[in-house]
């Protein structure tokens, strides 16, 4: 499963979250102004910069802030949870 790190005041996060919501995508979302140590790993995944929606699949981490459907499809491909003809 997905997990997504995001804020209440991001419209990144919220586009996001409508995409995978509309591609059948579960994911988990972590609020991080509600969670200090889910603030820190933001962090450092994304090299010292607090960016959100921040999505996680395994060993996969990217930073969606500037959303677009093309690049969360193209990631989504990327780490094998999307099929090819989506």
């Amino acid at each position: 499963m997905i997990t997504m790190y995001t804020t209440s005041w991001c419209p990144d996060c919220h586009a996001a979250k409508q995409a995978l919501r509309a591609l059948g995508l579960p994911y988990q979302e972590i609020n991080i102004e509600q969670n200090p140590a889910a603030a820190e790993l933001v962090v450092k995944i994304n090299k010292g910069k607090q960016s959100v929606p921040t999505l996680v699949y395994g060993p996969h981490a990217v930073s969606m802030s500037r959303f677009s459907l093309g690049r969360l499809k193209a990631w989504l491909l990327e780490v094998g949870l999307l099929p090819q003809q989506a």
